[in-house]
């Protein structure tokens, strides 16, 4: 007999869909979420509690996977176990957090069962509500985590600074036995010889860079990470000096107790830990308290990014160099190295059927690298703690390893033992 309807209907639900990408096609930004799920820091609050039977607890995200966000997120930070996600939007909620927040480096998050109770871990991306004098104004432009502690960057109203002050790296005054479990605090700094563009988060430190090309930091500085010239605690930002005075700065890193900072004329420079060769270039101590002029021989430095034993730096040829210790991205066999060593293009995808292929990003966690391509490809190396590295397996990467996120990666921030990144999809 003539087909039922039944089975016209099942025939068309089987049929394949194509769907063609037109000219006019919105690309959509996403967020892409991978590593240790059990601080919270990757949003999905499932993998730690499931919400369905059937489900099992999911500690390690060993790839990529796809976070679902209200607004387009255009800065984001790992912390140790937390994240920040930041939307450039005049929307009233601009800044997000997730993960550990014990010491309210995620601001406030209130319980929902006790009112007056904090949470300390934040499973799902949390507003955090930052005192605005123009909330429907003002544009949070960058985001960054430490140890404990956040930085938020506004564009008209300064930096904004919350969680663990310890060592005065939120800029204000240690005050002796500061409970900050439940703190509603969020200190807002303003002194600066011009308006802040950068923020950075080092491990108990932080770091501002302004419009004038100048750095200032305040926090923990024992192995000379505030390169003041001493290595006591400093509570308010100062302005640094050394081989740094006078000169431009437009990009400084750091993550573990070293810093970098890269200069107009593509010179790069470093102060704080160097028990892992990071400025051995410069010195034979384990220490430099003040910013040192890095005297390498690898042509001039568009950026550079500071891990916790390992350092990387990007050329403006586009080239990859590494130092310092631990898995640098040149296989087993090298371990430690005080003078650059440079991973080959190839590693990177470039051949001489790929000749335009370059490195445009490389950034770092406590000890992992990655590195962005212009073709907007991400690749990581380094110690694979708890799956951090997304590259669906658990070894540690000796080599450039390409992950694989349905998109074209537009940034991404690397933790302890997670990732995020900005994806734009095709």
């Amino acid at each position: 007999g003539p087909p039922r309807t039944r089975q016209l209907r099942e025939a068309e639900e089987a049929a394949p869909v194509f769907q063609y990408a037109g000219k006019a096609a919105r690309r959509k930004d996403r967020v892409f979420v991978w590593g240790f799920s059990y601080s919270g820091a990757l949003g999905v609050p499932s993998f730690v509690r499931p919400d369905a039977g059937w489900k099992k607890p999911r500690r390690i995200q060993p790839t990529p996977y796809r976070l679902e966000t209200e607004e387009k997120i255009t800065s984001a930070a790992c912390g140790y176990g937390f994240t920040l996600l930041a939307s450039n939007t005049r929307d009233i909620t601009k800044v997000w957090g997730m993960g550990l927040n014990k010491d309210s480096q995620l601001g406030f998050q209130r319980s929902r069962r006790d009112q007056t109770k904090g949470y300390e871990y934040v499973l799902e991306p949390s507003p955090i509500p930052l005192p605005l004098e123009k909330p429907q104004q003002t544009r949070v432009l960058q985001v960054s985590c430490g140890r404990a502690h956040s930085l938020v960057l506004t564009d008209s109203e300064g930096v904004f600074t919350m969680g663990n002050n310890s060592y005065g790296q939120c800029g204000r005054k240690v005050v002796e036995d500061e409970i900050y479990s439940g703190s509603h605090l969020i200190h807002q700094l303003k002194e600066f010889d011009s308006r802040v563009v950068q923020v950075v988060c080092g491990q108990d430190h932080s770091l501002f860079r302004t419009k004038k090309g100048t750095i200032y930091a305040c926090g923990w500085g024992a192995d000379g990470q505030t390169g003041l010239g001493h290595y006591n605690i400093t509570s308010v930002p100062t302005k640094l000096h050394g081989d740094i005075a006078g000169v431009n700065i437009i990009q400084v890193s750091s993550y573990g107790d070293c810093c970098l900072a890269v200069s107009d004329e593509g010179d790069v420079f470093g102060w704080g830990n160097s028990e892992y060769l990071q400025l051995a270039s410069v010195t034979e101590t384990t220490q430099v308290n003040v910013p040192r002029h890095l005297p390498f021989k690898i042509g001039k430095i568009k950026e550079a990014a500071c891990g916790g034993t390992g350092n990387v730096v990007l050329t403006e040829e586009g080239n990859v160099f590494v130092w310092g210790y631990g898995i640098l991205g040149k296989g087993p066999n090298l371990t430690e190295t005080a003078v650059p060593e440079m991973i080959p293009p190839s590693l990177f995808g470039w051949s001489d059927f790929s000749p335009d292929i370059r490195v445009a990003h490389v950034r770092c966690g406590l000890s992992q690298f990655a590195a962005l391509t212009n073709r907007g490809e991400l690749f990581v190396w380094g110690k694979n703690l708890r799956g951090c590295l997304g590259t669906g397996r658990m070894e540690d990467q000796y080599f450039p390893w390409r992950v694989t996120v349905p998109g074209e990666v537009v940034d991404v921030a690397c933790g302890v033992d997670h990732m995020v990144s900005m994806v734009r999809s095709f």
